[in-house]
């Protein structure tokens, strides 16, 4: 069973920034589409972010292009988000999520069945 969890998270200042960790354990396929989304209480969970570990290639929703940068680490068991230019909307607690099945397109809109727990982003102005 493929399991992952989020770390990284914290306080920052407008204007800095933070890089989240997802580390996949357990059952780890060597190719997922992982993805990066957010939640804030009473809103609509927002993808950010996803990362083909296979090939390495990338898609971001547009208002985090050019501030933020999802990346796999060598060791393949890693995903990152590195988070600049943060600004208070960024306030949120974060997931990492992955899709082990077959795919098209690695993209936000697949289903995703492994979560992790989340880590919260405090950002201050």
């Amino acid at each position: 069973q493929l399991k992952l969890a989020e770390s990284g998270g914290g306080s920052a200042q407008a204007g800095g920034s933070l890089r989240l960790s997802c580390v996949a354990s357990g059952f780890v396929p060597s190719r997922m589409c992982v993805a990066w989304f957010r939640r804030v209480p009473g809103k609509e969970r927002e993808a950010l972010a996803v990362i083909d570990t296979g090939t390495l290639s990338t898609e971001y929703v547009d208002f985090v292009e050019g501030r933020f940068a999802i990346n796999r680490a060598d060791d393949k068991y890693t995903v990152y988000l590195q988070m600049n230019a943060l600004n208070p909307e960024d306030t949120a607690t974060y997931y990492c999520a992955a899709h082990t099945g077959p795919w098209t397109s690695c993209s936000a809109r697949l289903g995703f069945t492994s979560w992790g727990q989340g880590t919260i982003v405090t950002v201050s102005s």
